[in-house]
């Protein structure tokens, strides 16, 4: 244990550089809003001021924002979708907001007070082609240097995801849906 300790030590002193991060989580396993909401606790934590923005989620008030309404004075949440696409039913309007959600992450990204910005659900809207990546990727690239931006949603395009500093995959394993016909519940699913 005292050689892995100094091992860990040596890796330590090697990797002090800090720097904003561009996060990725996909895949079609459960958890991806999740785990980034885990993070946007940690930089309230912290002190830092937060953004949150949902692209697809908003035809309904989702929880998440119920009990992050606490921390007004550090964090601003826009629910700016209409729901799941299968609801909407149009694609131009899905197509609009997406844009509009997108300006407004945009005012955000570029802002130097948010140290986080969540992009809630962003891949699904590349992934449906009502962004594109280059848009995207060229939004990124004008963050600050210390902000980190969150990406979510299944199937995060290549040029995202070879851009991104970290990227997590969530594994769908088992599902109570699926395999048990359990509907989607009060703070498990939304």
């Amino acid at each position: 244990m005292q050689r892995r300790k100094e091992i860990q030590a040596e890796r330590l002193a090697a990797r002090s550089q800090e720097k904003g991060l561009i996060i990725v989580n996909t895949g079609n396993g459960k958890g991806k809003t999740t785990a980034a909401l885990g993070m946007v606790l940690r930089s309230l934590g912290h002190g830092y001021r937060v953004a949150i923005i949902q692209f697809i989620k908003g035809a309904w008030e989702p929880a998440e924002k119920a009990i992050l309404e606490r921390f007004q004075d550090q964090l601003v949440f826009h629910a700016l979708g209409e729901g799941f696409t299968w609801e909407t039913q149009d694609r131009e309007r899905d197509i609009a907001k997406a844009e509009a959600a997108w300006q407004q992450a945009l005012d955000y990204i570029r802002n130097p007070e948010y140290r986080l910005i969540l992009l809630d659900e962003v891949n699904i809207a590349l992934k449906l082609g009502y962004l594109s990546v280059e848009t995207v990727l060229a939004g990124l690239a004008e963050k600050s240097p210390d902000a980190h931006v969150i990406l979510t949603g299944r199937g995060a395009p290549a040029g995202l995801i070879e851009q991104a500093d970290l990227v997590t995959e969530m594994k769908l394993i088992k599902h109570p849906f699926r395999e048990q016909g359990v509907k989607a519940q009060p703070g498990i699913e939304f």
